[in-house]
């Protein structure tokens, strides 16, 4: 049962370090998370690490926004791509199951991810560890929440670019709607709701404020980040508006993973080929 899973999980690792795929998130995502960390602070006029809430706010909104467009990236044309190119119906005609095929592509894509956050999170935790007097319970405790939720967060986005494979007719149609699912969740969605719990006077109450955070799982991952980060002044306001606890907060975004998961699934299933 788990060999052919494997096989192809291995099958779409090789072709993600082949494409280069790897090298170009690792580099990215290195690049961004150590910018953000040794020169955020240029602005002010000096060059200093900021204190750690303030770093993991910047971290975590540079993760909120790269993360998913990178795993629609690259999931996009898991199935339709083969589709075009007839590997598809190859892969359709061993003795596999749908579900071998899609979770071995899953965790081979979820792999390919995985690794990029840890170099570039890991990477900059370390040198942060090693150029500040930082506590390191603290320091380790709160960079593991932010690769755990981030590799959560990026599972989702992943399934959902399997869930628009599985029913466009072509690939340029595939990034397109992934595209505008990008921005509407990640940065329209985001932005009203951020609005919403800055705003000193808002007719909206605040358990349905708290829902609207559960409904997108972005904003799940923005509000656990705010929920584990050490607290200071400058976002302490804000942590306050968040009332669920660590553990519903990563169990809606397993939830929200599990959904997708089932939907890719059905959707791969009842498709004809």
């Amino acid at each position: 049962m788990l060999t052919p899973i494997l096989t192809i999980a291995t099958k779409e690792i090789k072709d993600n370090c082949r494409n280069r795929w790897v090298a170009f998130i690792g580099i990215i995502l290195t690049s961004l998370a150590l910018l953000i960390t040794f020169s955020g602070s240029v602005v002010t006029g000096e060059l200093v690490i900021p204190e750690l809430p303030l770093l993991m706010a910047s971290l975590s909104s540079v993760a909120v926004f790269i993360l998913p467009l990178t795993a629609i990236l690259l999931s996009y044309d898991s199935f339709i791509g083969e589709e075009e190119s007839g590997t598809l119906l190859l892969l359709l005609s061993y003795p596999l199951s749908r579900s071998q095929i899609l979770v071995g592509k899953f965790i081979g894509h979820l792999a390919v991810i995985s690794f990029t956050i840890f170099i570039g999170f890991g990477a900059t935790a370390l040198l942060v560890g090693i150029l500040t007097d930082l506590a390191l319970f603290s320091l380790i405790s709160t960079f593991l929440h932010l690769m755990v939720s981030s590799i959560l967060l990026s599972m989702c986005f992943i399934l959902v670019g399997y869930a628009v494979s599985l029913q466009v007719i072509e690939k340029a149609k595939a990034i397109a709607i992934l595209l505008f699912i990008w921005v509407a969740v990640v940065l329209v969605y985001d932005l009203i709701l951020l609005t919403m719990m800055v705003a000193e006077s808002t007719s909206i109450s605040n358990g349905v404020l708290q829902l609207l955070i559960l409904l997108n799982p972005s904003d799940v991952f923005r509000a656990l980040m705010l929920v584990v980060a050490p607290h200071s002044s400058h976002v302490e306001g804000l942590s306050s508006l968040v009332q669920w606890p660590v553990l519903s907060l990563y169990l809606t975004l397993v939830g929200w993973n599990a959904m997708m998961m089932m939907l890719s699934l059905g959707l791969f299933y009842r498709k004809r080929f």
